[in-house]
């Protein structure tokens, strides 16, 4: 399972506050472009995120599925990205003194993605996740330097 880490500047609850705004998925989610819709318990276990993936015009209308969550220290996702399959995503948070280590750990679960060899899907998913979290990073920083 590729899994990748980060430290971002700012508390596990600026990170949280990120994660749980489901309207910001695309801006950091490497592959999503848009939200159609974020259920209002999200993100609760059962709540989904009705997103698309792709490029226009060319984009998939799916979703994503809380299927456990621990405000700012766990987010464990069902990602469904069809015709390719879904992916089970475990974002953690962790403190570090005033500062967040933020990991995505990533396996594809269901899907014809699984066809392609385990060296490539995994190659893909760090290098697609790596910039996931840089993101999220720039996010995150961006929204707490506004804050002060």
């Amino acid at each position: 399972m590729p899994e990748n880490t980060i430290v971002i500047d700012a508390s596990p609850s600026a990170v949280w506050e990120v994660l749980a705004d489901g309207w910001l998925f695309p801006l950091w989610v490497v592959g999503a472009c848009r939200i159609r819709d974020v259920e209002p318990s999200w993100p609760a276990a059962g709540s989904r995120i009705h997103h698309s993936v792709g490029v226009w015009p060319g984009v998939i209308d799916d979703n994503t599925e809380v299927l456990a969550s621990e405000a700012e220290r766990e987010l464990r996702l069902r990602a469904r990205a069809w015709p390719m399959g879904e992916a089970e995503v475990l974002i953690t948070v962790t403190p570090s003194g005033g500062q967040s280590e933020v990991t995505i750990v990533e396996e594809l679960a269901s899907g014809p993605g699984r066809l392609v060899p385990a060296a490539v899907r995994k190659t893909g998913i760090a290098w697609r996740n790596k910039e996931t979290l840089r993101r999220l990073e720039l996010l995150v920083e961006g929204r707490a330097a506004r804050s002060v």
